[in-house]
């Protein structure tokens, strides 16, 4: 099947607007010609909107809807893959075609997303995350009762010591993820956490990370505190999600260890301004938690970014609901990027961190996964936020929104 898109300004980041025309043939970025191009297939008139890469949201949980533990005990199991399925055209009508899940999304659902069996962006997935006896995402309650869910599939992620991480590490591999996740210090929703508490030892994290790049698979690190973020850099991970707590030094390691931060300044701001459920019985030790983090997040990342700290975009879609992804380019502008920079870290920055050389960017022969914007975000990247804002998405050639 063939689109042509005429009339339109083409929007790659850190290049010159372009204002031209382009073939699509099946998946594939067929042809871009300065003249209008003519086809049998699907004519799109752009009608002098931005045309921009599909962007790639590097920290998301696509079938998470609050990770609330009362909920997760008054539903059945399989409401859990249900609320994927709204939650990814949610995610592909912001304007988002690929997404990194940091746990939720298990191989069945990946490989139904390819498949076709519902709209929604495709997946790099972790399945669960690792984290210790008593971390962060140590469902686990004082009362006895463990929450974290399971079934075939999808293995338990506690694990302590060098031994029972190693096999850990070895069962997400085996469940089918395409990188590995792993808690370095507390958070914000698990309760008796505190976010400046590192977890997991140098020993454990340098075993997790040389059995998952035996395999060639990245190490994404949960982590607020300076000395888990300490561990994990030292350990030879690849990206530190949050980074709340990064000072000077720290930023200058992660620089010169080329360790990415993927600041998900979104999910803080509206966690803080919009609270927990009225039933949350931990909501304000959560609110507590976020007062601490937004007090301090924007001014350390901003000094990342000025030290050199090379910084994508993520947005932890899932603690908070699905569809507010481009809010967060709004926060990076507001760390110091300029709107293209913003743009990059959500589009071909994010797929050099992945790998994919044939995303992230409008060029001949790359995949298809474009989005139609009314109006131009290096004037105003705010506008993104909007999806009204986002005229058009298609997704390996094929319009997923019109």
């Amino acid at each position: 099947m063939e689109i042509v898109i005429n009339n339109v300004n083409i929007l790659n980041p850190g290049n010159d607007i372009l204002h031209g025309n382009i073939l699509i043939e099946d998946n594939i970025i067929k042809e871009i010609s300065p003249f209008n191009i003519k086809s049998d297939g699907i004519l799109i008139d752009g009608e002098d909107d931005f045309l921009m890469p599909g962007f790639i949201d590097l920290h998301t949980h696509i079938l998470a809807k609050g990770f609330h533990k009362e909920e997760n005990m008054a539903n059945p199991l399989s409401i859990h893959f249900y609320n994927g399925v709204p939650h990814s055209l949610q995610t592909l009508n912001a304007g988002v075609t690929t997404i990194r899940d940091c746990g939720s999304a298990d191989l069945g659902v990946k490989m139904a997303q390819q498949r076709g069996l519902f709209p929604g962006p495709k997946m790099e997935i972790s399945v669960t995350p690792l984290m210790t006896t008593g971390g962060h995402f140590d469902l686990f309650l004082p009362s006895g009762f463990d929450l974290e869910i399971m079934y075939p599939g999808f293995p338990k992620g506690r694990c302590d010591g060098v031994a029972e991480v190693l096999k850990k590490t070895r069962e997400v591999k085996r469940a089918g993820a395409d990188f590995v996740k792993v808690m370095c210090s507390g958070g914000v929703l698990t309760t008796n956490t505190s976010p400046e508490a590192p977890q997991f030892n140098i020993e454990e994290l340098k075993t997790i990370v040389k059995e998952a790049k035996a395999d060639n698979l990245k190490v994404s690190a949960h982590c607020h505190s300076l000395a888990g973020m300490e561990n994990a850099i030292l350990a030879g991970i690849n990206s530190i999600e949050h980074g709340t707590f990064v000072d000077p030094r720290m930023a200058s390691e992660m620089k010169d260890a080329n360790v990415s931060l993927i600041p998900t300044m979104l999910v803080h701001h509206y966690l803080y301004k919009h609270g927990f459920p009225k039933w949350d019985i931990y909501g304000k030790e959560k609110k507590a938690k976020l007062k601490e983090i937004v007090k301090v997040h924007k001014e350390n990342v901003s000094m990342a970014y000025e030290k050199g700290v090379n910084i994508l975009m993520g947005t932890d879609s899932g603690v908070i609901p699905h569809g507010h992804n481009l809010e967060e380019l709004s926060h990076l502008v507001d760390i110091g990027m300029s709107p293209a920079e913003a743009i990059a870290s959500g589009t071909s920055r994010a797929a050099e961190f992945l790998g994919k050389d044939n995303l992230g960017a409008i060029e001949r022969g790359n995949i298809a996964d474009l989005i139609l914007v009314n109006g131009n975000p290096l004037s105003n990247v705010g506008l993104l936020a909007d999806n009204n804002n986002i005229l058009c998405v298609i997704q390996d050639g094929k319009i997923v929104k019109s």
